[in-house]
C-alpha cells in the first residue's frame, strides 16, 4: 500500500505533519478529512527499503543513506514492546509508534507495515517485506510470539538480545579506534617526511663529491620514488581494495578467506569466540520462543557470518536431523571453542538447552571483551615502536652525512 507524506491543519489551525498509508491520494485525503484534519499537501513516499522482497530493487547510492540501523530497530522494538504491554492493540500501538521515530526509513516501513496489517496480514508476513531491516531471526520470533500470544514478551527479549550484540560490536569498534587512529597519523607523518622534508634536507648534499652512506641514499630512492610515483601507489591500493572485495563476493573465494581467518594467532580465537556469542544468543533465543531447532539452526546459519562455520552449523543440522545430540554434530573441524562444546552437550544432558545456550554468550561475551581489549593493549606499543624505527631511520639516514662533512671540515 502506497504511504504518503502529510502537512494538514487540525481543529486550531495548528500545522501538523505526518505519513499516512492510503491506496491513492484521494484516499489518503479522506482519512486525514475523517481524523478531524484539513490536509494540505500530500507527497508520495518512495519506499526503496524493502529490497528484495518488493521487485529486487537495484542499489542506489540514496540506499547508502536510507539503510535500517539496527540501533534503530532496537528502540523501535522496545518502543513497540512497551506500547503493547500497556494494552495497545498491534495496529494502535504502530500508529503511535509511527509519531514517535525520527528516522524517516524507519517511519515509512512502520506506516508500511501498519497498512499491511490493517489489511489482514500478520505481524511477522508484514515484517517479512523489509528483509533489509527486519532478520529472519526477528521475523521467526515475532511469528512465534503471535502465534503463542505472548507477543509483547518475544518483543522485549528481541529488543535484549539486539542491544547485548550491538554494544558488543560497539566495544570492540572502539577498541580499535584507538590503533587505527595512530596507524592513519603515522601513515601521514612518514609520508610527509618522505615528500616534503626530505627533499629539502637533501638537497643540502648535492654538491658533496663523496658518496652518501647507504642509509641515506636508501631514503632519497625512496622519497624519490613517493614523489614520483605516488599515484601508482594509490591505484594500487584501490585495485587491491577492489581485489579483496571481489574475491570475498566469490563463494571460493570468501570460504578461502573466512578459513584462513579461523587459523590466524589470537584473531582467529577471537572470531570464533565471537561466532560462538552470536550462536548461542540466537539459538537461544529461537528456542526460547518456541521455534524448532531444524528451522532454528537454518536460521542461525544465515547469521554467524564466517562461511566455513556456516557450513559446520548446516552440516550439524543434518547430523541432528539424524538423531545426532547438537554438542556432537556442532565438533566437527573445531568450529566452535571446545568449552562451548562441552556446555552445550551438558545443557542437553541435563534438559535446559536454552539456558545454557544463553550461558554460553554471555561466558564468550566476556571473554571476548577481555581479548579485544588484550589486543588493543599489545598492538598500540608495536605500533609505536614500528614508528619510533621509522623515525630513527630518517633522522640517521639525515645525520650521517651530516658527521661526514663535519669531519671534512676538521
Amino acid at each position: 500500500m502506497p504511504v504518503y507524506d502529510y502537512t494538514a491543519f487540525d481543529a486550531k489551525a495548528k500545522t501538523l505533519n505526518g505519513i499516512i498509508d492510503a491506496d491513492s491520494e484521494a484516499a489518503a485525503r479522506q482519512k486525514i478529512r475523517a481524523a478531524g484534519h484539513f490536509p494540505v499537501s500530500l507527497r508520495l513516499m518512495k519506499s526503496n527499503s524493502a529490497g528484495k522482497a518488493e521487485g529486487g530493487q537495484r542499489f542506489n547510492l540514496s540506499q547508502l543513506f536510507t539503510r535500517i540501523k539496527p540501533a534503530e530497530v532496537c528502540i523501535m522494538t522496545r518502543q513497540l514492546a512497551t506500547l503493547i504491554g500497556a494494552g495497545f492493540p498491534l495496529v494502535s500501538a504502530l500508529e503511535s509508534l509511527s509519531a514517535q521515530i525520527g528516522s524517516p526509513g524507519l517511519k515509512k516501513i512502520i506506516a508500511s507495515i501498519k497498512g499491511t496489517v490493517v489489511e489482514g496480514s500478520t505481524f511477522a508476513n508484514a515484517l517479512a517485506k523489509y528483509p533489509n531491516a527486519f532478520s529472519p531471526t526477528y521475523i521467526n520470533m515475532v511469528s512465534s510470539g503471535e502465534s503463542s500470544g505472548t507477543l509483547e514478551i518475544v518483543l522485549e527479549r528481541l529488543a535484549d538480545m539486539t542491544e547485548k550484540q550491538e554494544a558488543l560490536k560497539a566495544k570492540m569498534f572502539t577498541a580499535m579506534i584507538y590503533p587505527l587512529c595512530i596507524m592513519a597519523i603515522s601513515a601521514l607523518i612518514v609520508s610527509l617526511l618522505l615528500v616534503y622534508v626530505t627533499p629539502k634536507i637533501m638537497s643540502m648534499f648535492d654538491n658533496m663529491k663523496q658518496e652518501l652512506p647507504m642509509p641515506t641514499q636508501i631514503l632519497v630512492g625512496t622519497s624519490d620514488l613517493f614523489k614520483t610515483y605516488w599515484w601508482v601507489l594509490v591505484i594500487l591500493i584501490i585495485a587491491l581494495l577492489f581485489a579483496m572485495k571481489a574475491i570475498y563476493r566469490n563463494e571460493k573465494g570468501r570460504r578461502w578467506i573466512d578459513t584462513k581467518t579461523l587459523s590466524l594467532p589470537l584473531f582467529g580465537s577471537l572470531v570464533r569466540r565471537f561466532t560462538a556469542v552470536q550462536f548461542a544468543r540466537t539459538l537461544g533465543s529461537l528456542l526460547d520462543n518456541g521455534v524448532s531447532m531444524l528451522p532454528a539452526l537454518g536460521i542461525v546459519q544465515n547469521i554467524v557470518g564466517n562461511v566455513f562455520i556456516a557450513r559446520v552449523v548446516a552440516d550439524g543440522a543434518t547430523e541432528v536431523s539424524k538423531g545426532q545430540g547438537l554438542g556432537k554434530a556442532l565438533d566437527i573441524k573445531k568450529a566452535f571453542p571446545p568449552m562451548a562444546i562441552q556446555m552445550i552437550q551438558v545443557g542437553e544432558q541435563s534438559g535446559n538447552l536454552e539456558e545454557m545456550l544463553n550461558k554460553i554468550a554471555d561466558v564468550f561475551e566476556k571473554e571476548v571483551e577481555t581479548t579485544v581489549m588484550r589486543m588493543t593493549a599489545l598492538v598500540e606499543p608495536i605500533m609505536l615502536m614500528i614508528m619510533a624505527s621509522v623515525v630513527f631511520f630518517i633522522v640517521l639516514a639525515i645525520c650521517l652525512p651530516l658527521f661526514e662533512m663535519n669531519q671534512l671540515v676538521r
